[in-house]
């Protein structure tokens, strides 16, 4: 793992409030919070020349900064993954590469306190003087489960006539029996459902004393008719706000095919419906996919706009991840609108370009706006950023700076956290570095593949070579989830 150096600023400003929930939000599309006269703290960054970039069509320049929201979507992959199992290659248009990524955990180094540490480490790649930089960022281990906040969850359930099919509404009512059992009893849950128009099934309701209650009404969800998953979302964020609870996790759980058929079907028309609610109360929305056709682009659409986040499920065991620990145990917030700005050294760097993060872009300027939505990161995750960057021929020194900027959730104080990269710290080959790195650069490569057919990154091995990649990784590490991943390149290399 490449050198890293560290160091920490404070910087004193004062604002109110705080949201208590772990989701993340849009970065890129910050017109909701922007100002006409905003005052920007810290210099504004240099303009951004773009040109050709034989990898994407875009091309940053050296010297200039990249920034973008902090994403801990997984969605994408696992999408990818059941489709593939079912025999097909996914749509290109569902491949977010920076979900691939993020879909495996890595061993970066944890904060003895709230906020992140900073990563940087990088491999050459063999292709000319190009490399792969890794940039993680982690926040501390979550605490236990009795010292968190109390959660207050409205789920909004599809009960449309497409939820009929195995895998959709058996599975939601499977995956909210088992979380019921997993929360506690000050937490509150409510239950709203959707087809051709929404109820509420259930108000908000604390668990202690009644959780069969709670199963009960779970246990007589049934399917209906057609999909109105505007009024679902408006129908559950009216439900959220009359069970709001102060101190605690307020979130609506959209749990959907997403194949909204009719009402409003606009991700943007939807979501300016509760846009008041969402702002004055902090209430986000988190989007669980199920089924093996999902309109991946609205839900992503949806919890983005939403300052929320997705997850998909194809079968009992993901579910459990979600609805069983990832929900009862991520409800504290540890940092507000969280971005990353990377810094590239001119005098080394020739070009660079950030894979993913399409749809979590930052105006540089933006980076220290703390009006300007970033992403909201809970305790025990880790978020990582992958850049293709090719090095000046022989150079040597400082390579990059990556710098995260977050609120305090309570105060609204902002912090910033750094590392450094030196070319000297880049590893001879991306295969012959650390299990994380490998890890991540075999998951990248991978959504590479399936979003142009052939490989495109710098060093990017054919989907054959991969997969024989990806099964020796998965030999050294006995990670199941690297074997997963194993298995899904091989199927995807026999379905091109």
């Amino acid at each position: 793992m490449g050198r890293y150096r560290t160091r920490t600023l404070l910087l004193a400003l004062t604002a109110a409030g705080g949201l208590l929930l772990t989701a993340c939000g849009a970065g890129g599309d910050a017109g909701d919070s922007k100002s006409a006269d905003r005052d920007v703290s810290g210099p504004p960054a240099p303009a951004r020349s773009q040109g050709t970039d034989p990898y994407d069509d875009r091309r940053e320049q050296p010297g200039h900064l990249s920034t973008f929201a902090l994403d801990v979507d997984t969605a994408s992959y696992d999408y990818a993954r059941r489709a593939l199992a079912d025999g097909r290659l996914p749509d290109p248009s569902t491949i977010r590469p920076e979900e691939f990524v993020n879909s495996f955990r890595q061993d970066y180094e944890r904060p003895d306190g709230d906020g992140f540490t900073v990563t940087v480490d990088g491999a050459r790649t063999g292709d000319e003087d190009w490399s792969l930089v890794r940039v993680g960022l982690a926040t501390r281990p979550a605490e236990r489960t009795g010292e968190r906040s109390p959660a207050a969850l409205t789920f909004v359930i599809d009960v449309s006539g497409s939820m009929a099919e195995p895998g959709r509404l058996d599975l939601a009512r499977k995956s909210l029996a088992v979380m019921t059992a997993r929360l506690r009893d000050d937490d509150s849950v409510a239950l709203v459902t959707f087809s051709d128009e929404a109820g509420t099934v259930l108000p908000m309701t604390r668990l202690g004393g009644n959780r069969d209650r709670i199963l009960d009404a779970v246990d007589d969800l049934g399917t209906r008719d057609s999909t109105d998953l505007g009024a679902g979302v408006e129908e559950g964020y009216e439900t959220a706000v009359q069970g709001l609870r102060r101190g605690a996790t307020n979130r609506v759980v959209l749990i959907s095919d997403a194949l909204a058929n009719t009402g409003d079907t606009d991700a943007d028309t939807i979501l300016e419906k509760i846009a008041g609610e969402r702002r004055e109360h902090g209430i986000t929305l988190f989007g669980v996919g199920v089924g093996s056709d999902y309109g991946d682009a609205l839900m992503e659409r949806l919890a983005d706009r939403g300052d929320g986040h997705t997850a998909y499920v194809s079968d009992e065991a993901e579910a459990r991840t979600v609805f069983a620990e990832q929900l009862p145990r991520n409800v504290d917030l540890t940092a507000r609108d969280a971005k990353a700005q990377v810094a590239f050294d001119p005098a080394t760097v020739e070009e660079y370009r950030l894979i993913g993060y399409d749809n979590r872009r930052v105006a540089d300027e933006d980076f220290r706006d703390d009006r300007v939505d970033g992403g909201e990161v809970g305790p025990g995750h880790t978020v990582t950023a992958l850049y293709a960057v090719r090095t000046r021929p022989g150079a040597d020194g400082h390579l990059a700076t990556a710098t995260v900027r977050w609120l305090d959730p309570a105060t609204r104080d902002p912090h910033e956290e750094s590392g450094d990269l030196e070319t000297d710290a880049l590893d001879d080959s991306v295969w012959s570095a650390g299990r994380g790195l490998r890890t991540t650069a075999t998951a990248a490569y991978f959504a590479d593949a399936l979003r142009h057919g052939d490989p495109a990154l710098p060093g990017a091995p054919r989907l054959g070579r991969l997969a024989d990649r990806a099964d020796d990784l998965a030999d050294r590490t006995e990670d199941a989830e690297i074997r997963r991943l194993a298995r899904a390149i091989r199927t995807a290399h026999r379905l091109m």
